[in-house]
């Protein structure tokens, strides 16, 4: 669904904390680097790939673990389907 709105030109901002959505981004803001009064401060930003090299993040190791797996268990980014009219 969200590669869909993104495919139709809209813009989707997806406050989340599941890996495999993360590592489906065009652009993470990782804020951190605890909760509460601990956080609320900008420890990362850029690619999924960027965001996995920072040495601030404390999401970077597993997004790193999960961006370095077998492309099997990689997310697939979503295509764009043709319209039946159109096919």
């Amino acid at each position: 669904v969200l590669h869909r709105l993104v495919d139709e030109g809209g813009t989707v901002i997806v406050i989340e904390h599941h890996l495999d959505v993360i590592a489906e981004a065009d652009h993470v803001l990782d804020i951190g680097p605890e909760a509460g009064s601990k956080g609320g401060r900008l420890v990362a930003a850029g690619t999924p790939e960027e965001v996995a090299e920072s040495k601030t993040s404390r999401t970077a190791p597993f997004l790193k673990a999960l961006l370095s797996s077998s492309p099997e268990s990689m997310p697939k980014k979503a295509t764009k389907k043709k319209s039946p009219a159109s096919a």
